[in-house]
């Protein structure tokens, strides 16, 4: 009993638990979304003989720059030529029989002036004038659709630009419409991108996007959405984007890595923080607030998440310390001594990243 009185009373130590916070800066003008593409033509022509036959030259190779009308390949014109002379003579038999008919009109008109036949035998020969007159027109008009198949026999190709693939060699025999070559148009280029389902709607709505490639990162291009798939591909469950390069020149080759930036920008009244800031409690979404070394929750409004990050709409302002890491072990009015007291960078920065969170 005197040992245990003469003993010191044990001093009770306050809890005062370390956080990471970040100190709310003031709201920033962008953000961007970065997005990882192929430089595509925006034309590509997929060529094929408007006749079917076998394959007897090709005459370039992937890679091979080619001006409009020149000949890519040609197939065997035999066959062609052999019905081009068969419409051939078909025209000059239908054209003695027309003027035989007009011979035989004329003379007979004479007889019935002279009321040596009768208008019925007349009429006769007017039939068959305009029978024979028919017959003309039709193997003249067989005689130029022969002539247009025999000029189909060589692939000449419609616009300047560079052949992307081959899909056919000497000697294999073709349908009509069997796609041989593949060209790339030399004119527009643009980034084919793959969208997340989540961010479609976003990216929609931006108007600035920038354009860099891989090989060149110092050159930055204006690009423009051109076009959204409005289904998902079956395999990666993304959106196809495809975003036009309307200044790209020379330096931007065909299947070139390139990165798209899309910039947003944030509303006035938007505060930026990592999600490991959220706390919610009671189906209410909240933050820790530290003033003067004390944690108060305070419940707050998002506005939505990009990325790593929500945005808030309301509930705190500029200038607040908000605790980023522990926020599940607090409790109002607690004591707390603050490991990384960082400004929130609300800057533009990629939204993948989780900014603020201290380091």
């Amino acid at each position: 009993m005197l040992v245990t009185g003469c003993s010191e009373k044990v001093a009770v130590v306050e809890d005062i638990r370390p956080v990471r916070a970040i100190v709310i800066a003031p709201v920033g003008s962008q953000s961007v979304v970065e997005l990882a593409g192929e430089i595509q033509p925006r034309y590509e022509s997929r060529l094929g003989f408007r006749v079917a036959g076998k394959v007897t030259k090709r005459l370039v190779d992937v890679g091979s720059v080619v001006k409009r009308g020149q000949t890519l390949m040609q197939i065997d014109a035999s066959d062609l030529q052999l019905a081009q002379s068969q419409a051939n003579a078909a025209v000059s038999a239908a054209a003695s029989n027309l003027a035989l008919a007009k011979a035989d009109l004329e003379r007979y008109r004479e007889l019935r002036q002279k009321n040596f036949v009768s208008q019925a035998v007349l009429d006769v020969k007017e039939a068959a004038h305009k029978s024979a007159l028919a017959n003309h027109e039709q193997a003249s008009a067989a005689l130029k659709i022969s002539a247009n198949q025999n000029s189909y026999a060589g692939l000449a190709a419609d616009a300047d630009g560079v052949v992307t693939a081959i899909e056919a060699e000497v000697g294999q025999v073709l349908a009509a419409g069997t796609p041989v070559v593949r060209i790339a148009r030399m004119g527009e280029k643009e980034v084919r991108v793959s969208i997340p389902e989540d961010q479609v709607e976003a990216m929609r709505q931006v108007t600035d996007l920038k354009v860099r490639t891989w090989a060149n990162q110092g050159l930055v291009l204006d690009g423009r959405l051109r076009e959204l798939a409005p289904i998902a591909d079956p395999a990666t469950r993304t959106y196809t984007a495809k975003i036009s390069i309307p200044k790209a020149g020379p330096e931007i080759r065909l299947g070139m890595t390139a990165t798209v930036s899309f910039v947003t920008h944030a509303t006035a009244s938007a505060i930026r923080l990592p999600l490991t800031a959220l706390f919610n409690d009671k189906n209410t979404t909240s933050v820790w607030v530290v003033e003067k070394g004390v944690v108060k929750l305070v419940p707050v409004v998002p506005a939505g998440a990009e990325g790593n990050e929500i945005l808030i709409a309301s509930g705190i302002s500029p200038g607040q310390t908000i605790v980023t890491a522990g926020v599940n072990l607090l409790r109002p009015g607690q004591k707390v001594s603050l490991l990384g007291q960082e400004l929130s960078d609300q800057s533009a920065a990629p939204v993948a990243g989780a900014a603020g969170v201290g380091k």
